[in-house]
C-alpha cells in the first residue's frame, strides 16, 4: 500500500479519524530528512499499531534566531519513500506553517522544570516550541501511541511529562538510539558535516564509551566521570557546549553516579551542533 500525502490539518485530523476505527493509530512525529534511525521508529510503531501516519515539520517555534531554522535539510520526495519503505500509510507535510499556527495564534506550553537543564539551558525556548508542536499533533491525531527516538533523550523525557500532565491518551514509546557502524548516532544534522569532520563526530560516542569505562573501573564521582568524556571532545577539537552525568528519571545532577544515570554530552563541529547520550552501563550484547 503506498503512502498517503497530507498537506492540511483539517485531513489530517479527518483522516487520523477514520484510521483509529480500524484499530490503534501510532504516530511519528519528524522534522524531516528522514534516515534509518527515523525509519526504525516507523517500523517500531508499525509493529505495535494498525496504521502508522509521520508527521514531517520542520517546527519554526524551535529554533532560536540564531540557529539553523532556514538551512535545515529537507527532503520531502526522499522522505515519502522511505516511510512507504517502512511501513507509513499517512505523512502529514503541512504545505505551510499556517496549517499548525494559524492566523493569531498565542497559545504555548510551558515545558516546566524537566527542560531547565542541559539543551534548554543551552537552546532558550527550544522546548516550549517542541510541547508545543507536540500537544497539537497529540491533539490533531488521538493516536493511541507516540513514537520517539532516545538520542533526544530529554526531549522524550519532557513530552512524557507534558502527556502527564496534560491527560493525553497518547502512549509516549521511547525507542533506541540508532548509530552508524562507527559509533555515530544517526541524526539530519549529520549531512551538515563536512568529509573533514564526519570521522571527528565519532568523538560523542567515544566519551560515552569512555565514561562507561570509568564507571565500570570503579568512578563514581561525578565530575570525574564529566572529566573523561570532556577529554575525548576535547581531543578530537569539538567545542563543548555541555557533558552531564544526569539521573535518568527526572534530569537531575545525582550526589554519586550509580546505574540509573546517564550522560549527556552536546558540542559543536564547525558550525554543527551534535547530540549523544547512553547509560553508565552498558547494555549487555
Amino acid at each position: 500500500m503506498s503512502v498517503a500525502l497530507i498537506e492540511t490539518a483539517r485531513e489530517f485530523k479527518d483522516l487520523c479519524a477514520e484510521a483509529r476505527r480500524d484499530g490503534p493509530l501510532g504516530l511519528v512525529p519528524t522534522m524531516g530528512f528522514l534516515h534509518v534511525g527515523h525509519q526504525s521508529l516507523i517500523r517500531f510503531a508499525a509493529q505495535r499499531t494498525s496504521t502508522v501516519a509521520v508527521t514531517i515539520f520542520v517546527n519554526p517555534t524551535q529554533f532560536g534566531p540564531n540557529e539553523d531554522l532556514a538551512r535545515y535539510p529537507r527532503d520531502l520526495s526522499g522522505d515519502l519513500k522511505k516511510c512507504e519503505e517502512a511501513g507509513a500509510r499517512y505523512v502529514f507535510a503541512p504545505r505551510n506553517p499556517e496549517e499548525i499556527y494559524p492566523p493569531g495564534f498565542q497559545t504555548y506550553v510551558d515545558p516546566g522544570p524537566l527542560a531547565a537543564p542541559l539543551c534548554g539551558a543551552h537552546r532558550p525556548g527550544h522546548f516550549r516550541g517542541v510541547c508545543t508542536v507536540v500537544a497539537k499533533l497529540f491533539a490533531m491525531s488521538r493516536a493511541e501511541q507516540a513514537f520517539f527516538g532516545e538520542k533526544d533523550y530529554q526531549q522524550l523525557a519532557v513530552i512524557r511529562r507534558m502527556g502527564r500532565d496534560l491527560d493525553f491518551s497518547t502512549e509516549v514509546v521511547g525507542c533506541p538510539i540508532v548509530r552508524e557502524t562507527d559509533g555515530l548516532a544517526m541524526s539530519s544534522r549529520n549531512a551538515y558535516l563536512t568529509p573533514d569532520e564526519r570521522p571527528r563526530a565519532t568523538a560523542l560516542s567515544l566519551a560515552i564509551a569512555a565514561v562507561q569505562d570509568g564507571y565500570a573501573s570503579g568512578v563514581r564521582g561525578v565530575a570525574s566521570l564529566e572529566a573523561l568524556a570532556r577529554a575525548q571532545l576535547e581531543r578530537a577539537q569539538l567545542r563543548l557546549d555541555y557533558a552531564e552525568i544526569r539521573t535518568a528519571q527526572d534530569l537531575a545532577v545525582p550526589g554519586e553516579a550509580n546505574r540509573e544515570s546517564r550522560i549527556f554530552l552536546a558540542a559543536f563541529l564547525g558550525k554543527t551542533r551534535l547530540i549523544d547520550n547512553g547509560p553508565l552501563v552498558r547494555a549487555e550484547s
